[in-house]
């Protein structure tokens, strides 16, 4: 699918975030760990979302939607215990099936086509819970293995890991304490799920969790949460626009830090419960200052900036008056976007792939992109959307992987955004 984004439009009206495409597949998981009926709203239909259903139903699972976002998931039995190349596609979010898949059917073989490394908190992790791990090339293979009690530290704080564990946790042990736990608002989702089919879960938010396992897991409901990073991207890209939104339906812990690091790039947000509101934006100017820079907008684990965010705050950079230092500290290559950045105008030092240093204000202009990087969320249909003139960009369906009929909803808010085949 091919975009043409005319840019300087202003952005108004009233946006709805869809479900967290992140939290609706380790819910998904979690309704495999049982064969009693769990159901799910606000699904959002990303196509990362897509392609977990289409596996939970290869692996036995009946699914039915009794409206467009609530899902019935029930999974009276595991059929499978192997994940192919083909229905894995190369997603990391497939490994959230290892636990249904290993729990209930004592083992499992899952082929990947990506480095190892990519995924080593996540076998390290297994090893220390006593579950015996082996790797060949492109694939990777586990036995099933009880526990009395275990008390494990992850290298990472992983959503991955941290979500498998859990899992993990409510069937195969009695008592398990993960330290270094990942706390996003997606693993808290899934850590209150599996509470709701019978599991005790302490230290919910925390980075430690202490997780006891109840004799049979049952049926649940839960409510998948809104997507935290669209909200922020759509409330950064308003703010750059020079228009004013209401995002709706989101939760004011999820914005807590996102609004604190954005008042310090210039962009100020009202933030409520269930609500979140942007007002029109003269100027964006840096309100702190640092030796050698304005300031510094550094990633780190949840609750800190997220790296999700990183594209978002460096193209709020390139608007702001003053110098930016942003610092991906959590995974490489993040920042390699910043080269289409520079292509359209913007002032930035790529100082290693961790860093960048980014000099604002600095007009963009509309250019070309043969693909948006997946990596960048939304960051440069955002930088398309602030840009001087048309830009064309290809293969966008990649956009909605993650966030659901976002193109649409910024088309119902004003941006020129013409949707090619």
């Amino acid at each position: 699918m091919r975009i043409r984004v005319e840019g300087r439009k202003p952005l108004n009206g009233t946006y709805r975030p869809a479900g967290n495409t992140n939290a609706a597949m380790a819910l998904l998981a979690g309704a495999l760990m049982t064969d009693k009926p769990v159901t799910l709203h606000n699904v959002p239909r990303t196509l990362n979302m897509l392609a977990m259903l289409a596996v939970a139903e290869k692996l036995g699972a009946k699914l039915s939607w009794s409206d467009e976002s609530t899902l019935v998931v029930q999974a009276e039995q595991i059929t499978r215990r192997a994940l192919t190349l083909t229905e894995t596609g190369g997603l990391v979010g497939m490994m959230l099936y290892l636990p249904p898949i290993l729990t209930r059917r004592q083992h499992i073989r899952i082929e990947i086509d990506f480095p190892l490394n990519r995924i080593r908190t996540h076998l390290e992790a297994l090893q220390d819970l006593g579950i015996p791990v082996v790797t060949t090339p492109g694939a990777i293979e586990c036995k099933v293995a009880a526990w009395e009690k275990r008390e494990i530290i992850l290298p990472q704080t992983s959503v991955t890991a941290t979500s498998m564990v859990m899992m993990l946790a409510t069937s195969l042990g009695k008592e398990t304490i993960i330290h270094n736990a990942a706390c996003e608002p997606h693993v808290q989702e899934l850590a209150n799920l599996l509470c709701e089919m019978g599991a005790h879960i302490e230290g919910i938010g925390s980075n430690v969790l202490r997780i006891i396992a109840p004799p049979e897991l049952s049926g649940g409901e839960a409510t998948i949460g809104p997507d935290h990073i669209e909200a922020a991207s759509v409330a950064a890209i308003t703010a750059l626009s020079g228009g004013r939104v209401q995002i709706e339906g989101t939760r004011r812990n999820d914005m807590q830090m996102i609004s604190k690091t954005y008042k310090q790039l210039g962009i100020q947000l009202d933030v409520d419960d269930g609500l979140l509101f942007v007002p029109k934006h003269e100027t964006i100017s840096l309100s702190s200052r640092e030796e050698d820079v304005d300031l510094s907008v550094e990633t780190s684990p949840w609750p800190a900036y997220p790296s999700d965010l990183s594209a978002i705050a460096t193209l709020i950079a390139t608007q702001a008056q003053g110098t930016v230092l942003i610092h991906e500290k959590l995974f490489n290559n993040r920042l390699l976007f910043v080269d289409k950045l520079k292509a359209m105008g913007a002032q930035i030092v790529l100082c290693d792939p961790h860093r960048a240093i980014v000099v604002g204000p600095t007009p963009l202009y509309g250019i070309y992109m043969d693909t948006p990087d997946v990596r960048a969320g939304l960051g440069m249909l955002g930088a398309a959307l602030v840009a001087q003139g048309e830009s064309v960009i290809d293969n966008a369906q990649v956009l909605e992987r993650t966030f659901a009929g976002v193109l649409s909803k910024l088309k119902a808010l004003g941006a020129q955004i013409e949707i090619e085949p």
